[in-house]
């Protein structure tokens, strides 16, 4: 009983204690928060004053920067101001001063405008006074000759042009009988003699060879069992068999003529074996093959016996053979070379040049042509390779490059190998023609001609080579057939293709006929 007054007075006392403990702890907080709060408000204010001096000071500096750079910019202002003045001023005074020049020279220009007027006023009247003076002339002239003015200027430039036709017609046939009477006549000499002095024949050659049997049984012989011996000697050749219905006779078609010369030897000498199997037909093959070689070669040594020329390359020698089997419009070309060459030396030795080398030059002209179905290349440009490479004179190789006009001709052989290699070329029966186109070569060599005022009658003769004209007399003078015949040329060579030269031959006549009774 005595222990609950003990809690109860404990319980009481801390009840009364607690209340005044706390309210003395609060004032004493409540004193430190107040002198806390005070140094605080202090240092604020002193931050506060701090700040205000600071800004203070920072906006006078940037007043003080501001009217700086406001004072400078101000004066960059005026200085750039009092250039542009200046230079306006120079500008001004360019204006004015241009001005002034373009006022004195628009005031020169309007009194040159017042002399021209004026001038051109003068002329007028003069121009007038003129036709007037000219017009009492005319009238003057006509009064005394009795003719109209276009009577006269008719009359006086045919009467010009009659005269200048003259003279012009006179001088020509002076100039041209004084520049080329010694040339050509000599000319002339040279190339006839050398023309009647070679002798040459041509056989014309064709893509065929035709090889005659004794009997149609040896058709079937050739052909064999199921055509074995014909493929064989085809293919062994290179040459195409034609076994139609020509009685006793064999047609080989190539048109490589070395090949079917083998081809036709062969077959000869199967024919005249009798034993037509594939072995036995490759060892004609290869014998006539054998023969072929020996041939060109034999008819190469000939031609340069023939010509006479020595010391050319055997290679070279094989190839000239071998144009004995090649053709240039029907005309073969190994014969061709021959005539060429004899035809240069001829026409060398009669301007005292080395004949030797012309009729080398001559003979190996167109020794491309042997090669120009197996090889690239024109045969001018193979001929010089082979010349070349077999160590022939350059005069000669100049002479086998320039023959057809490719490039200049550095020596008076190689023109003579050109002269020579037309004559030859363009002789007539050289080269093969069709009629038809014989026929109409001449045909327009006469409609050309009688085309002209004043023809009577054209002939072409000497196979085209020359066109002989007859004029009226009456219509045609002397003087005119200079001009006609120049004019004739001029368009056959405009209007036509042909070898070699057309002469143009004019004919006037004057006949006076009587009869006595």
């Amino acid at each position: 009983m005595s222990f609950i007054p003990i809690v109860i007075a404990i319980i009481a006392t801390l009840v009364i204690v607690a209340p005044i403990t706390w309210v003395i702890s609060a004032k004493a907080i409540a004193k430190r928060n107040d002198v806390t709060i005070g140094n605080a408000n202090e240092k604020a204010r002193e931050i506060i004053d701090e700040a205000l001096k600071t800004a203070e000071t920072k906006k006078k500096e940037a007043l003080l920067e501001v009217k700086e750079e406001s004072l400078k910019t101000k004066n960059e202002l005026e200085k750039e101001t009092k250039e542009r003045r200046a230079e306006i001023q120079k500008y001004e005074k360019r204006v004015l001063s241009k001005e002034e020049t373009l006022d004195k020279k628009i005031e020169a220009v309007e009194k040159r405008d017042s002399n021209i007027t004026r001038k051109e006023e003068e002329l007028g009247k003069q121009k007038q006074k003129v036709e007037e003076l000219e017009k009492k002339r005319q009238q003057e002239l006509e009064r005394i000759s009795g003719l109209t003015s276009e009577q006269a200027k008719e009359y006086l430039l045919k009467t010009v042009e009659d005269e200048v036709k003259h003279d012009t017609a006179v001088m020509i046939k002076t100039l041209e009988s004084r520049a080329k009477e010694e040339a050509d006549k000599k000319a002339k000499e040279i190339v006839v003699n050398a023309i009647q002095r070679c002798a040459a024949d041509h056989v014309a050659e064709t893509t065929i060879s035709v090889v005659q049997l004794p009997n149609d049984e040896m058709k079937g012989r050739i052909i064999g069992r199921e055509g074995r011996n014909i493929r064989t000697l085809e293919t062994l050749t290179g040459v195409e068999l034609i076994i139609d219905d020509t009685p006793e006779a064999v047609v080989l078609s190539g048109f490589d003529p070395v090949r079917r010369e083998v081809a036709r030897i062969a077959l000869e000498k199967l024919i005249l074996d009798g034993r037509i199997h594939p072995a036995r037909i490759e060892e004609m093959v290869e014998k006539a093959q054998k023969e072929v070689e020996t041939l060109i070669k034999e008819e190469g040594e000939a031609a340069t016996l023939e010509v006479g020329v020595h010391g050319i390359h055997p290679e070279l020698v094989r190839l000239l053979g071998k144009l004995r089997f090649r053709t240039s419009y029907g005309q073969n070309v190994l014969k061709h070379s021959i005539e060429v060459a004899q035809l240069t030396g001829l026409l060398a030795g009669e301007l005292g040049l080395d004949v030797k080398m012309a009729k080398r030059a001559g003979l190996l002209h167109d020794i491309g042509k042997a090669v120009d179905h197996e090889m690239e290349g024109s045969h001018i440009q193979l001929g010089v390779d082979l010349c070349r490479r077999y160590k022939e004179s350059a005069l000669v190789i100049n002479a086998v490059e320039a023959h057809h006009g490719d490039v200049e001709p550095e020596s008076l052989i190689a023109c003579l190998v050109q002269a020579a290699d037309t004559i030859s070329a363009a002789r007539p029966g050289a080269r093969r023609e069709t009629l038809e186109t014989y026929t109409n070569r001449l045909k327009q060599l006469e409609d050309i001609t009688n085309s002209f005022k004043g023809v009577e009658k054209s002939f072409a003769i000497q196979a085209g080579r020359e066109v002989r004209v007859m004029v009226v007399p009456e219509v045609v003078s002397d003087s005119d057939m200079v001009i006609m015949a120049r004019d004739i040329s001029k368009q056959i060579e405009d209007q036509m293709e042909y070898p070699g030269q057309i002469k143009v031959s004019i004919v006037r006549e004057s006949r006076a006929v009587d009869y006595a009774k």
